[in-house]
């Protein structure tokens, strides 16, 4: 065998450098790393901002100071999947700083995002890439992007990832997105609910809570409760809340299951597996009050329906709804006395209500609360309503009227008559305006405001930063030459621009109260009239001299209106052709199924956008949903003659209620019928007059 001869060693190519460790103590200095291109160096400078943002959001600000967002925003798409990962890294732990969100959303990275969320890409890049995603999807119109770039697919596909981070962030993105009509429609057909079901079983509770939260926004729908009952869904939520284990999931699948209770179907399944009797007995033996409230709400839901109120009355609901008026707890009684009053219409539980709730309701009466005595009072009224074995409720409220310690309904006619000078108010807080409500300008529709929660002047409302609340529609069709004049009248008490904080309203309350003990009733009545002068008095001196802006778009249908409408022979042909006249201003008709396309919600936004300001004069909405609609009826028919009334629903719903006298039969002249009460279609079929209690009128006011 021949001698092996060592090999010898090349010498290293003279133009090669070697390897360098480079290493910083300067952010600075990392961030202009991320310039070179060497990959390692890429990856390892990520690597360091990935651990410096995550020590605190002074870290985050500062890396924003420095520009590194921007050039980690070149990084998330680069070849190498190291530093495409360790770039998404540092943008997932830096979007949750407000400025950092607002620079994501300037860079359009979305989509870019959303492209990481493919099956081949590493688990770590789902993890960072859907948390970045949530993280910026509380603001609408990154939901916006997220939907029509078409994120909802590969995040609902992460659901089933084996990694719980993944699915954590994955959910909670949904469940951001589906705050919005359009996401929830198209969950339901990417088939959202079994892999929802399947997080039920989660061992990481955030997890199951988000999953129950999510379900709780998308069963608001009618078919997505039918596929969450063919897919079991439902004992799921009552094996949840058989199980102590999960007390902490209860109140949330609770309100799943309150949703469900709204289907005729549905609740005729829970009842026949004797699922309802379980859910009433749960509800009575529980002590947590959002529990009780919440379940109180779902009874309310459900019995507008006359097939659910026989089911649950079949139950004896009464009995549990009883129970729960005696429980220390405001909301909690608000909620009872409501499904009390809803479940008056079934007559055997009228009767019910009668002999064992009457009393347990007038003691409400004595609350502190304003909101239990109005529930009270409202559940009374229906109690007694054509009921003559109910009424001697009302020898019990004589009774409290006569009592100088106990009566309080001078301090309600005030709030009532000052509620009625300021109409905003009033449909704030009460979502309706009848026929003798008249709109004028000045008026504005900010939403339902909770109670206790101060209500807002235009003027505060229109100085508030740009937000994705929604926004505030105000009237104002003054014609420009009157437009200076309106400084006089902002001097005058009862201009509408002036509001009554409730703050003030129970102050008076109190303090009347406090005063009127023993005295005669014609002095209590003089100090009514001196109350609402003081409330007046106090108005006046924080009223603001801001003027709203015009509103010469509104003024212009005013105008049209009432050359072509206002000399129609008819009401009800004024009501048809000022149906249609709302609809074509509003983007006119739309088709039922296709109403989650109609966009008005990024129309809106577009147009606070532009004025840089919450506050939108109505004549700017070219595309308009139902409220929208049901507001400029109110307006232009108040302004020509036509009465009509104002009622706010849920879910962006709201409607206009005429009464038209229908015509005699053929062959009795001169006979005069009773006016009949409709409701007027702005949105499907526009002009179309639904009976008042008829199905499709009952359709149209709910989702």
């Amino acid at each position: 065998m021949g001698k092996k001869v060592k090999k010898e060693v090349e010498p290293p190519p003279k133009d090669v450098f070697d390897p360098l460790l480079i290493e910083s103590k300067t952010a600075a200095t990392v961030v202009l790393m991320l310039n070179s291109p060497e990959e390692e160096v890429l990856a390892k400078a990520c690597d360091a901002l990935y651990k410096f943002a995550s020590k605190g959001d002074e870290n985050k600000v500062t890396l924003l100071g420095l520009g590194a967002v921007e050039h980690l925003y070149k990084l998330i798409s680069h070849e190498d999947p190291i530093v495409r990962r360790n770039a998404i890294m540092v943008f997932g732990i830096m979007a949750s700083n407000h400025d950092v969100k607002k620079l994501l959303r300037e860079l359009d990275v979305t989509n870019s995002l959303i492209s990481q969320l493919a099956p081949e890409e590493d688990v770590v890049i789902h993890e960072f890439a859907t948390l970045c995603l949530a993280h910026m999807a509380v603001e609408y119109t990154t939901k916006v992007q997220i939907f029509e770039q078409g994120g909802l697919e590969p995040l609902i596909r992460l659901l089933g990832s084996p990694d719980p981070d993944v699915k954590k962030n994955s959910v909670e993105c949904i469940y951001l997105l589906v705050q919005d009509f359009q996401s929830r429609a198209a969950v339901r057909a990417l088939n959202v609910i079994p892999p929802l079901l399947e997080l039920l079983k989660s061992e990481y509770p955030v997890i199951q809570l988000l999953a129950l939260k999510t379900l709780e926004v998308i069963s608001k729908d009618g078919e997505t409760r039918i596929i969450l009952g063919e897919n079991k869904g439902l004992d799921c939520l009552l094996k949840i809340l058989e199980t102590n284990e999960f007390s902490d999931l209860h109140v949330e699948a609770l309100a799943v299951l309150g949703n469900c209770l709204e289907d005729v179907h549905t609740l005729q399944l829970i009842q026949q597996t004797g699922g309802l009797k379980k859910l009433l007995s749960f509800v009575g033996i529980s002590t947590v009050p959002d529990i009780q409230k919440n379940a109180a709400k779902a009874i309310t839901r459900a019995a507008y329906d006359s097939e659910n109120r026989k089911i649950l009355n079949e139950e004896e609901v009464e009995k549990c709804l009883i129970n729960l008026l005696e429980i220390d707890n405001d909301g909690v009684k608000v909620a009872a006395s409501q499904a009390i009053s809803a479940m008056c219409e079934n007559l055997a539980s009228k009767r019910v209500f009668g002999l064992q709730g009457i009393p347990q309701l007038v003691q409400l009466l004595s609350s502190d609360n304003e909101e239990v005595k109005e529930a009270a009072v409202t559940a009374l009224a229906n109690l007694t309503a054509a009921s003559p074995s109910n009424a001697s409720a009302l020898d019990i409220l004589e009774e409290i009227n006569l009592s100088t310690g106990r009566k309080n309904n001078f301090s309600e006619a005030a709030l009532e008559k000052l509620l009625d000078n300021n109409l905003s108010q009033k449909y704030s807080r009460m979502g309706y305006l009848s026929s003798s409500n008249i709109i004028t300008d000045g008026f504005y529709d900010c939403g339902q405001i909770k109670p206790g929660m101060k209500f807002l002047s235009l003027e505060e409302l229109s100085m508030q930063e740009l937000t994705d609340r929604r926004a505030i529609i105000f009237i104002n069709a003054k014609p420009q030459e009157d437009v200076l004049a309106v400084e006089e009248k902002a001097q005058d008490s009862s201009y509408e621009q002036t509001i009554l904080s409730p703050s003030i309203t129970r102050k008076c309350s109190r303090e009347k109260a406090r005063k009127g003990k023993g005295k005669k009733e014609e002095e209590k009545m003089k100090e009514v009239t001196e109350v609402i002068s003081k409330v007046h008095d106090e108005i006046n001196l924080e009223k603001s001299h801001w003027l709203p802006p015009p509103d010469f778009i509104l003024l212009d249908y005013i105008n049209d209106a009432t050359k072509t409408i206002l000399p129609l022979t008819t009401t009800r042909e004024q009501v048809v052709a000022l149906a249609q006249f709302v609809a074509d201003k509003m983007g006119g008709p739309i088709e039922r199924d296709k109403l989650h396309d109609f966009g008005w919600e990024l129309h809106i936004s577009e147009i606070e956008f532009e004025l840089k300001c919450n506050v939108v004069p109505i004549g700017k909405v070219k595309k308009g949903t139902f409220y929208h609609r049901a507001l400029l009826f109110k307006v232009i028919a108040d302004r020509i003659g036509i009465g009509c009334s104002l009622v706010r629903g849920e879910y962006n719903r709201a409607w206009n209620e005429v009464k038209l006298v229908d015509e005699s039969p053929q062959g009795i002249a001169g006979l005069l019928l009773p006016p009949q009460e409709y409701i007027v279609d702005l949105t499907f079929e526009p002009g179309f007059l639904m009976k008042q209690g008829s199905a499709e009128a009952d359709r149209y006011k709910r989702i």
